[in-house]
This record gives structure tokens, C-alpha cells and sequence, in this order.
């Protein structure tokens, strides 16, 4: 991170990761990437009708905004800069009060175009004329998320009654200001005013300095398409990604999925998140595999700028199956437990080995408590080192762990094989080791941010997926890198020891698309 800081201004607040083993890239193996994080001035009612002229003042005072950005971003050498989601026209509209806040997008038959250069092409395009021109003047490609209306035919079955489809959308322009693609987000996030687009659009663009970006919105993180789908093109290493999120601790803090998706592909995640603190709205990063440059404040009301330079070819942290040879005692008793080993017997929580009895211990009950809506099955971590098993339906969660230091704090172990069915139905495999509210069962899953406990442990389970996701978060709202990710013996494990800050949450987060 020094020779980070040596070659450019990194804005960085209560958020990093860092891996020491990963050099800083060379300029020539790199590029210099943005998103800023963006205070939205919002609609005072966003019910009530209005006419164009008055959208158009509310999102040109966003738009000022966005161009002071672009040129400070310019100062610092910036290739490509990310802006969030709904950071134009603000969100919670009507089908009927968003229309004035909508550009027209003219289809792709119509070819190329440049909005900058030929602003009257087409009508109703004021905010992509505006985008366009910022691209020109900061000499950069620039991904920005408006809403955008399309005109349907009533011929057409999935056309609206009041003949217009209404989406919203991604756009991408390239640094002499042409719009590159556009992407209409398909997972739509209780969005009266948008439609979902009849098939999903899998967008991707090049540039010159980094080669094949994909794009996607918010929500779509969390599914099969487009997210997963666009990285079968093996070429895209980078993903830009404005969102509109509201943190939800333990496991699905903004910044936490948007380090957890780069380190499971092994791609760069430009992430530019809104910012409304009241509305639990923060946190942007840009992250590669291994480190990540973020940003989280629940108390500031100002925007936040985040400079980066990665790598072009981000490096993988997950590894394959029997890719270690690494016998240090912690790896060698995980490795043994894996194998079954006659040398150890093993009951329904715990491993009892002949050659190693300081890991017997009383056996911790199983309990339940509500996490992120979801009904889990925990088991206590208690003392200074232990193993610890826990089941719900086909999933077998484990723990093995020491800690260098005992704190007051209660932790827990948890699972959680099944429907998610509370803001959006998903289903999902969760291990979980989590620090709880309080010193009662019933507190485990309660959104906490501080924390002072430290643990060297392996984190496994027998997933039914290869989508796995790891959660890692420390005290303070701050990231942290795996030692260790990746599949062995038919189990997917991480590994981690010698924390810096207290654990909050480390967690494997599967998804089964095919069961949503």
C-alpha cells in the first residue's frame, strides 16, 4: 500500500485489505481506476408529478457534482471513473413521477453514437449529452446509472399499458465520449417505476488500457444473471458496478459482497455505492482479489472520491483442489479431520485425536437465532481453542480455531441451507462465524461493527456449489484478505491467522442459483 500511496493520493476511510505478498503492479501491468461515492440531492417527493424542466434542474445540480469529480479524477491520471446507481434522479418514484427524469435510449440498430458531438440527434437525451461531454473533458471512460424510457408497440405482449418500457440503465462512454454500451438492470430491487427487460442483457466493453470490462446493477450481484454468466467470457478481468445499497450486517454489508465477488472470480470490482448514512446507504470500493481501496461512513455527508492504481491481470486467491502442500500444525489437524483420519473419532460437534487432546472439550449446545431474516443453527465458540461442527439440512459447517487472546465477546458458529425468502428469494448455503450483539444466544446474527476478538482459524464446509463466497469483515467496518481460499477434499475452506483488528464476521456465502 505505500508504493500505492507513493504513485497517487488514495482516499481511504476505516476500510482496507491488504495482502503483503502481492506486489504493486508495474504502470505498464496497470491502470488507474475511480468511483465516487455520491451524496444524491433527491427529489423532495419523488410521488408527486413534475415537469421535465424541473427534473432536468434536480439532476443537473447531481450532474455539476459529477463533473467536479471527473476533472479531480483527471488531475490524478484516472482511465476510468464509476458512478452509483440512482445517483442522477434519486429513487422511490411512481411508474407515473419517474417519467420526467427519463433520457430516451435509442436502440443499438441505430448505430454509434456521440451525444457530446451530436446532441441533437435525438430528443429527451439532456443527461447522456452531459455524460458524453464529461467523458470528452476528463479524457476517460466514464459508467454512469440513469433511467431510461424506450417507446413499445401493442403488438408487443410484455409492453406496458402506457406504451413504454422504463429502465434502468448502465451507460459506458468511451473517452472521446461515445457511447460504448448501455446495460438495463435485470434484477430489479423493489422498483415500481422500472421493467425488467425481457432478456437478460450480458453487456461487456473494451478499452485500451485494461482490455474486457463486464457491468451489471445493485442487486444483480446476488444472481446467476448477469453476474455469473458474463464472467464465462474468460477475457473479462474487470467489473464496473454502480449500486444503490443498504448495508445489512452480518453478512451482506456493501463493500463486503463487493470484496467477496472479487476474490471468488478473481476479477477487479469497481463499486460506486450512494451515500445516504440514514438510509444505511454507504460503502464503494475498488477491489482486486487481494487487497481493496474502500470507503464506509455512516457519519460524513459528503461524497468521496476513491483513486486506485490494480493490476490488469488481477491474481487469484482462491486455490484448487490439493493445491497446498503447507503442513503447519493448525493445516495438518484441518487436514486431518478432512481425511477422517482412524487416529481420530469424531462425534457430533467435536474431533477427539489421541496424539492431540487439548482439543477435547465439553461438548457447547446448538441453539437458534435469527440471522440477516434467516433461521440459523449455531453453537457457541468458547474458550481459547476448540473444533466445532454444526448441520442444517445437507450443509456441515466447521470450525477449528485458537485464540491468542480471550475477550468477553460471544462467539458462534452458524449455518443456514435454504430459501431465503425476506427482500428478494434466493437460495442459500451459509458458514458463519460471527461476533453477537450481546452475551445471549438470541443476540447472534444482530448487526454489529466493533469488535475486539482475535482468531486464528479454518473455516469449511460441504457445499453443494461451486459459487462461494467469502465474508470477511473486521472491526471498524474493515476488510480483511483470506491466507487461504479454496477446495479441499470436496470441502471449501478459508483460512486466516494473525488478525489485525477484532473478527466481526468470516463467513462462506453459497449460492444455488438453480434452486432460487
Amino acid at each position: 500500500m505505500s508504493a500505492a500511496r507513493a504513485a497517487l493520493t488514495l482516499f481511504l476511510v476505516g476500510c482496507s485489505a491488504l495482502a503483503l505478498h502481492e506486489a504493486h503492479p508495474h504502470p505498464a501491468e496497470s491502470y488507474v481506476a475511480a468511483v465516487y461515492e455520491h451524496p444524491a440531492l433527491l427529489a423532495p417527493n419523488p410521488l408527486e408529478l413534475t415537469s421535465r424542466q424541473q427534473a432536468l434542474e434536480l439532476m443537473n445540480w447531481n450532474l455539476d457534482i459529477y463533473e467536479q469529480q471527473v476533472m479531480a479524477a483527471a488531475q490524478k491520471g484516472v482511465q476510468i471513473i464509476v458512478f452509483p446507481e440512482d445517483g442522477i434522479h434519486g429513487f422511490n418514484f411512481t411508474r407515473t413521477s419517474i417519467y420526467p427524469f427519463l433520457d430516451f435510449m435509442p436502440p443499438h440498430e441505430l448505430g454509434r453514437w456521440n451525444p457530446c458531438l451530436e446532441p441533437h440527434r435525438f430528443s429527451d437525451t439532456e443527461v447522456l449529452q452531459r455524460l458524453s461531454c464529461m467523458a470528452v473533458k476528463g479524457q476517460m471512460f466514464l459508467v454512469a446509472n440513469l433511467g431510461t424510457k424506450q417507446p413499445c408497440l401493442s403488438h408487443d405482449p410484455g409492453c406496458p399499458q402506457d406504451g413504454r418500457y422504463h429502465f434502468n440503465t448502465n451507460v459506458v462512454f468511451s473517452s472521446n465520449g461515445t457511447l460504448a454500451n448501455r446495460y438495463r438492470k435485470h434484477n430489479l430491487y423493489f422498483e415500481a417505476a422500472f421493467d425488467s427487460p425481457a432478456e437478460v442483457d450480458l453487456i461487456t466493453f473494451d478499452t485500451p488500457f485494461a482490455g474486457k470490462f463486464g457491468m451489471f446493477t445493485c442487486f444483480d450481484i446476488l444472481f446467476f444473471d448477469p453476474a455469473v454468466q458474463l464472467l464465462r467470457d474468460s477475457e473479462v478481468k474487470h467489473i464496473v458496478y454502480p449500486t444503490a445499497w443498504m448495508n445489512q450486517l452480518p453478512l451482506l454489508a456493501a463493500i463486503e459482497i463487493q470484496k467477496a465477488f472479487a476474490a471468488a472470480f478473481g476479477v477487479n470490482v469497481l463499486a460506486a455505492n450512494i451515500h445516504h448514512p440514514s438510509l444505511g446507504m454507504t460503502g464503494s470500493g475498488i477491489h482486486t482479489p487481494l487487497k481493496s481501496f474502500c470507503y464506509h461512513d455512516t457519519d460524513s455527508p459528503k461524497g468521496h472520491l476513491i483513486i486506485a492504481q490494480i493490476a490488469k491481470n488481477p491474481p487469484s486467491l482462491v486455490r484448487t483442489e490439493n493445491a497446498t502442500n503447507e503442513r503447519d500444525p493448525s493445516h495438518s489437524k484441518f487436514l486431518k479431520i478432512l481425511s477422517d483420519d482412524p487416529y481420530c473419532e469424531k462425534d457430533a460437534q467435536e474431533v477427539h485425536c489421541d496424539e492431540a487432546d487439548k482439543w477435547n472439550m465439553n461438548i457447547p449446545p446448538t441453539f437458534h437465532s435469527e440471522m440477516m431474516y434467516d433461521n440459523f443453527t449455531l453453537v457457541p465458540a468458547w474458550g481459547k481453542e476448540g473444533y466445532l461442527q454444526v448441520c442444517s439440512n445437507t450443509l456441515c459447517c466447521h470450525l477449528l480455531y485458537e485464540r491468542p487472546t480471550l475477550s468477553t465477546e460471544l462467539y458462534a458458529l452458524g449455518v443456514f441451507d435454504g430459501l431465503h425468502t425476506v427482500h428478494g428469494t434466493y437460495y442459500i448455503q451459509v458458514c458463519a462465524l460471527v461476533k453477537c450483539g450481546g452475551l445471549g444466544f438470541d443476540t447472534c446474527g444482530q448487526e454489529i461493527t466493533e469488535a475486539e476478538g482475535l482468531f486464528d482459524f479454518h473455516l469449511w464446509g460441504n457445499f453443494s456449489t461451486f459459487y462461494i463466497f467469502p465474508l470477511f469483515l473486521t472491526s471498524g467496518m474493515t476488510l480483511d484478505t483470506p491466507d487461504q481460499l479454496g477446495w479441499e477434499n470436496n470441502h471449501y475452506f478459508l483460512r486466516k491467522s494473525g488478525l489485525s483488528s477484532g473478527l466481526v464476521t468470516a463467513a462462506l456465502y453459497g449460492r444455488l442459483y438453480d434452486r432460487n
